[in-house]
């Protein structure tokens, strides 16, 4: 490789494995591909698990995995793509957090792995196998990875504490097992 080195390789594989797969999970939510619910099988699921409107909430992941993913698999405006996909992903580790770590136990593993992949890239830049470097960085600048990150890191935030206190609302006032 003479004006391409073994970085910029490994963050074009970074981003199109983890670009794909996010892109893949958003079209699933939006369109009902690859088996998914589409927008009213998600937006039932997302108010089951405490995410409302659920059709709004399932428009928001579907548009941050999708868009973020295809953006980042393209390497175009990196910091943004990485901030709402890295979003998407810390909302669904919300969710699957109660059951551990590990994925074959429902466990946030994969949607955590997922979501630092993507933030990682956001920090890290695309690589000079990118759209960014072909438009001179116009979408990547300096600036624009913490700020994408702060304000993604808000309204996550809000959403989950949002999703938090509904659930804590729906709980109110039954009561558990008090001996088996």
């Amino acid at each position: 490789m003479t004006c391409y080195d073994r970085r910029d390789l490994g963050l074009l594989l970074l981003r199109l494995g983890t670009g794909g797969a996010l892109a893949a999970h958003g079209t699933q939510k939006l369109f009902g591909w690859f088996g998914g619910g589409g927008i009213e099988g998600t937006g039932q699921f997302m108010d089951s698990i405490g995410y409302a409107p659920g059709k709004v909430s399932a428009a928001a992941a579907g548009v941050a995995e999708t868009g973020g993913g295809l953006l980042l698999a393209l390497g175009l405006a990196t910091p943004a793509a990485g901030a709402a996909a890295a979003g998407a992903m810390a909302g669904a580790s919300a969710v699957h957090a109660p059951n551990g770590f590990f994925n074959q136990e429902g466990g946030f593993e994969y949607a955590a792995s997922l979501g630092l992949t993507a933030a990682g890239l956001a920090v890290s830049g695309p690589g000079r196998l990118s759209l960014d470097h072909l438009l001179g960085h116009a979408a990547d600048r300096q600036w624009m990875v913490p700020a994408a990150l702060g304000v993604t890191a808000a309204v996550t935030a809000m959403a989950v504490g949002a999703r938090g206190r509904r659930l804590r609302k729906a709980r109110e006032g039954q009561q558990g097992t008090l001996f088996e």
